[in-house]
């Protein structure tokens, strides 16, 4: 079976920086649902339709095609007495949308990255914003999407 629109992938994968640098050593197989689901990034799943099992694709993708641009806004200093007393670096705290009426305003996800006396240092970036990736997956499986998929709108993993 091909990969096509609504159906089901799973990818064995490798992510780097262009340097070489292993970012996600893919441990865990990435099992998707292709076709504009939002499951994957469009690049790499453009380079994916029409492959079958055991076809492999190198895709370098951009960080606006990836986890976006490094957003210097995104990073904020938070008094320590406003956050959960056992905040430590590394630890991440869900943030309010700025505007609050707005219900439609995704909720972000804030890494602490420093902790400065009686402040934290907050980024609401993904970790790998700003960096160009480099993507060597391996197509493992490919299998028609269940109804109930279809309908969420997402893969489920078959263990």
């Amino acid at each position: 079976m091909k990969v096509i629109k609504n159906s089901v992938v799973t990818l064995n994968y490798r992510v780097t920086t262009p340097e070489g640098v292993e970012v996600d050593d893919g441990k865990e197989p990435l099992v998707y649902l292709h076709g504009g689901h939002d499951d994957l990034f469009p690049k790499l799943e453009e380079a994916l339709e029409g492959k079958s099992v055991d076809d492999t694709v190198t895709v370098r993708l951009h960080a606006d095609e990836a986890f976006g641009e490094y957003d210097p806004e995104l990073v904020q200093t938070e008094a320590l007495d406003n956050l959960p007393a056992e905040v430590e670096v590394g630890m991440e705290l869900e943030g309010e949308p700025a505007d609050e009426d707005d219900a439609d305003e995704e909720v972000i996800i804030y890494r602490v990255t420093r902790i400065d006396g009686d402040e934290a240092t907050l980024d609401g970036n993904h970790p790998l914003a700003g960096q160009a990736l480099i993507f060597i997956c391996t197509v493992a499986a490919v299998r028609p999407a269940t109804a109930e998929e279809l309908a969420n709108g997402t893969a489920e993993r078959e263990d």
